[in-house]
């Protein structure tokens, strides 16, 4: 734990691999993780609609699912720690309108199984 998913849409230029890596270290960074427990993949949408007009847009959309039991504040740091990366590990296309937005989820830890298979 935690799972991190960034779903994106296509018309962004995101280096998925190099953003997740950062991500992942800012998630280690803010102490509450351990590195070798997270998780994290992209999905890149090519099917994609925002709003209701033909101007340019795009989104990111990100997804922090931990385990329950952190504070709403801690959640919160979470959330804003993982758009400061977002927002700055490149630079976004101009004449593009960007929504960028994180959510942290929260697993109930009486149900989560995990099994971890090291040779």
């Amino acid at each position: 734990m935690p799972h991190f998913t960034l779903e994106y849409s296509s018309n962004l230029p995101i280096q998925a691999r190099d953003l997740l890596l950062k991500i992942n270290a800012s998630l280690v960074e803010s102490q509450h993780f351990q590195e070798i427990d997270i998780k994290s993949r992209a999905i890149r949408l090519e099917d994609v609609v925002i709003g209701t007009t033909p101007d340019e847009r795009a989104f990111l959309h990100a997804k922090l699912a931990i385990l329950t039991g952190r504070s709403a504040e801690v959640r919160r740091q979470l959330s804003e720690r993982v758009l400061v990366v977002i927002q700055t590990a490149q630079t976004w296309p101009q004449g593009l309108d960007v929504q960028l937005c994180v959510e942290v989820l929260e697993i109930d830890k009486e149900t989560y199984a995990k099994a971890h298979l090291a040779n």
